[in-house]
């Protein structure tokens, strides 16, 4: 709103120069996909939560690992690297895609992990064993009708920070991390009872 404040103090000149250079500069670094709302701003786990959102979702070598808002891939990678799991990530955002593909090459887990451009709402998640997010809570409770309908019995879901409205989870954990951030995960198993 500020930019276009500022425009109109210009002129119609200034506004399409404005609006112009803003096309560019998305241009550059990537359109994200129209049809995918941002679910949360972009913000990387922490490498310690993301080792105990994998522990609290007892991740093995025989699972697969979807992570909705991958990011840079952190979660996906990790479950690779440290369990031997499959990963696939989701994200809206091509630079995130390019980086966590990026950083599964220099794991050594490209073998091990996909990353998608997809949107989240309407990814298919029916093969996870494991689905983890760390999104908003108005946008976890958009999720959930989807993942309650899609996973099978028995599928972990873990949560960074943000729960899904009134269905309790299993298990909570909360911690203060290393760079004093009080940090809240939380694990459910999909049963297979739809929640709108």
């Amino acid at each position: 709103m500020g930019n276009l404040r500022v425009a109109l103090g210009v002129g119609a000149l200034g506004l399409a120069l404005l609006l112009t250079s803003g096309a560019v500069l998305e241009g550059q670094t990537g359109q994200k996909r129209p049809d995918a709302p941002q679910l949360a701003p972009y913000v990387p786990t922490p490498q310690e939560v993301v080792d105990r959102m994998l522990r609290l979702g007892q991740v093995g070598k025989g699972d697969v690992v979807y992570d909705l808002g991958c990011g840079d891939g952190r979660i996906p990678i990790t479950a690779a690297k440290i369990y031997g799991a499959r990963g696939i990530g989701v994200d809206i955002d091509p630079q995130r895609i390019a980086e966590a593909n990026a950083n599964a090459r220099r794991a050594g887990v490209a073998h091990l992990v996909t990353f998608k451009l997809e949107n989240a709402l309407t990814t298919d998640v029916s093969g996870a064993t494991v689905v983890t997010t760390y999104l908003l809570s108005a946008s976890n409770l958009k999720l959930r009708p989807m993942l309650t309908r899609a996973l099978k019995p028995g599928t972990r879901i873990v949560a960074h920070n943000y729960g899904f409205g009134d269905w309790m989870p299993e298990k909570t954990e909360t911690f203060t991390d290393n760079a004093k951030t009080r940090r809240t995960i939380y694990l459910w198993t999909a049963d297979g009872i739809v929640r709108p």
